[in-house]
């Protein structure tokens, strides 16, 4: 199985933290899945640490792909298409991060590591 990994996902993934559920702790510690972390991920990581609301994310923030490689996880660039669908994606939802986490969700086919329910409106698989 393919999963892209939401961004506090992966986030809770590194720390440990309880709040990641069951399953999802179960699909990320697959070694027979691959897991995705998009650079939307490193550049909503950085983006909140600079402006004070990630302050436990420092060592994160100073190297996401560290982060990423070291834990056997994929890195998933964002592309031109993904930019263009995940612009006119439709809907009131305004995070410009997880429209470029949808987009490239529904380009992959992949369910979303996530427990965030808004993204079951734009009818993107959600592993939770």
């Amino acid at each position: 199985m393919k999963v892209l990994l939401d961004t506090h996902a992966f986030l809770w993934w590194l720390a440990g933290d309880p709040r990641l559920s069951d399953r999802a702790r179960e699909a990320i510690a697959d070694t027979e899945n691959v897991v995705f972390v998009s650079a939307a991920a490193a550049w909503e990581i950085c983006t909140k640490f600079r402006i004070g609301k990630l302050p436990g994310a420092s060592e994160v923030a100073a190297d996401v792909a560290g982060c990423v490689a070291s834990q056997g996880f994929t890195p998933l660039e964002i592309s031109m298409a993904d930019a263009q669908r995940a612009g006119l994606l439709p809907g009131p939802h305004r995070d410009p991060f997880d429209r470029m986490l949808v987009a490239q969700a529904q380009a992959l086919d992949v369910p979303l590591v996530s427990n965030e329910a808004v993204f079951d409106e734009y009818g993107v698989r959600r592993l939770w």
